[in-house]
């Protein structure tokens, strides 16, 4: 898959350190070094995507079990042991964040 970028002025930066896309070491990628923001110019996050996300293939995450090898049981009980020392808490968003993320129910 191709990704296909254009500015209001293509090929030409405001200065050379707002260069920060380039050719990937991959064949066929692109790479930018900072934080990508989509419906938001403020990104926190390496990326931040302010509305729906529509993904036509596969996403892997660390979690993910085909990503993972040498997948065994535990022992239960120890793992309930660990899980009665965990410190579970309750909060609330800050009403900025939850405003900014459209979260209603805080």
């Amino acid at each position: 898959a191709k990704i296909f970028f254009q500015a209001s002025n293509p090929g030409q930066f405001e200065n050379d350190s707002d260069v920060l896309w380039q050719r990937g070491h991959v064949p066929e990628t692109i790479a930018y070094h900072g934080r990508v923001g989509i419906n938001t110019d403020a990104p926190d996050e390496a990326l931040v995507v302010c509305g729906n996300a529509k993904v036509m293939g596969r996403v892997m995450h660390p979690s993910d079990s085909r990503a993972k090898q040498n997948i065994r049981e535990v022992d239960t009980n120890e793992q309930l042991r660990r899980i009665t020392q965990m410190r579970l808490v309750e909060y609330d968003y800050k009403p900025e964040f939850a405003s900014l993320m459209g979260i209603k129910d805080t």
